[in-house]
């Protein structure tokens, strides 16, 4: 059994996104925790690519990268009273560590028992040559009311978003 470059790739992209996810659990000021953040959705996008599904890489770089982080970070300094480094501190209860390592021993093994059981069938030569293309054809075809109504909805979102935060002020 041979690495070859595709084999190089996934495993410095997941590493580096396994490294970003617990900079986001560890990291004491929330601000890099955020960042932390981005950088780990960026290297999922990463092993959506490596994995030849372009569509979703691209979503996920768009939708998660893009806006929720924008939209954390956002949240993040408008509601932030204090300084930034007094933001994350840790606790040291022990039986909240104990809980939070039997959540993810537990949820580790529900999703390796449902892998390990499923049967999965294999599909093979049915993939599509353009599937972005053709994805954006129905999007910007027969689809583009709804993709204008969601255009609008998030715009309208954003806006009231603003309004909130500045508040109204009284004359």
């Amino acid at each position: 059994m041979s690495l070859t470059i595709n084999d190089v790739v996934f495993a410095f992209i997941s590493g580096l996104s396994i490294l970003s996810a617990l900079g986001v659990v560890f990291s004491r000021n929330m601000v890099h925790s955020a960042l932390f953040l981005i950088l780990t959705f960026l290297g999922v996008a990463g092993i959506f690519f490596e994995l030849g599904a372009g569509f979703l890489g691209l979503v996920q770089i768009l939708v998660y990268a893009g806006a929720i982080s924008v939209l954390v970070i956002f949240t993040i300094m408008l509601v932030m009273s204090v300084e930034v480094g007094k933001t994350n501190l840790p606790n040291s209860s022990m039986s909240t560590h104990l809980w939070g390592a039997y959540f993810a021993v537990l949820l580790t093994l529900a999703l390796g028992a449902s892998i390990w059981y499923s049967e999965l069938p294999q599909v093979r030569g049915l993939a599509v040559s353009d599937a972005v293309g053709s994805l954006a054809g129905l999007m910007l075809g027969n689809y583009v009311v709804a993709f204008e109504v969601a255009a609008i909805l998030l715009l309208l979102a954003v806006v009231g978003a603003i309004i909130l935060a500045r508040g109204v002020e009284e004359e």
